[in-house]
């Protein structure tokens, strides 16, 4: 597929923090083409800039330099405020540490970004429990984030990031705080869910078993994306 039907498309880019002698060139050019409905595995060393690869593909930074498309979408030509719009619309996003909101509960927490989308809220809580049943938490509705598991934490993320119908995916090291098994049922479950929905998902990590089960994977090597098949 070619860069200019692809669901997302990356040319050359770069991302450089700091400057002078404190100047890093964490991204040296990066090329990467991903289809709609694929899921792709990051992996590489600690430092090499694949949190920060995943955070310009989310909008959440700009490249220093380079293109990124979305959907046909060019992403370097929109404004602050349109970029906030997409991601919102269009990207979910799981990160390692859940960042749930300790003072609320698990529905709360799930339902937290169609609110802030101005869904009305008998709407939102509506799409929340509909996708906290999905991950299996039906019975810990009314949890706060501090009486639910590890697991169940995460899986409260997963839902939160699924609660707007999301295209992509973007998960950062999403079983990297979780012990062995815990975290092959959150992988287990982020597979299930792409195949149940269509979604693109793009994954981050440094467990080798989740990277296998995507059906792509790269490795950071040298600020740059190399194809490989683990």
């Amino acid at each position: 597929m070619g860069q200019e039907s692809a669901y997302i498309a990356a040319r050359d880019l770069v991302k450089v923090f700091g400057t002078g002698s404190s100047r890093v060139e964490v991204l040296c050019g990066v090329d990467l083409v991903i289809e709609r409905g694929q899921t792709l595995a990051v992996v590489g060393a600690s430092g090499v800039g694949k949190s920060t690869l995943l955070h310009i593909l989310g909008t959440l930074e700009k490249p220093t330099s380079g293109h990124l498309s979305l959907d046909g979408l060019d992403l370097c030509r929109q404004d602050p405020k349109d970029l906030a719009a997409v991601r919102n619309r269009k990207i979910g996003f799981v990160f390692q540490f859940h960042h749930l909101l300790p003072e609320f509960n698990a529905l709360e927490n799930t339902a937290l970004p169609a609110l802030i989308a101005r869904l009305g809220r008998g709407e939102a809580y509506e799409r929340a429990e509909a996708v906290l049943n999905r991950v299996g938490l039906s019975h810990r509705l009314g949890h706060r984030a501090g009486e639910l598991s590890g697991g169940e934490q995460q899986r409260v993320a997963v839902a939160r990031a699924l609660v707007m119908e999301p295209e992509l995916l973007l998960a950062d090291e999403p079983t990297g705080n979780l012990d062995s098994r815990t975290g092959q049922r959150v992988n287990e479950l982020l597979l299930e869910l792409n195949e149940e929905k269509g979604l693109t998902s793009v994954v981050v990590t440094h467990n080798l078993d989740l990277a296998r089960m995507m059906s792509r994977q790269i490795r950071l090597v040298e600020g740059r994306a190399v194809e490989e098949k683990l």
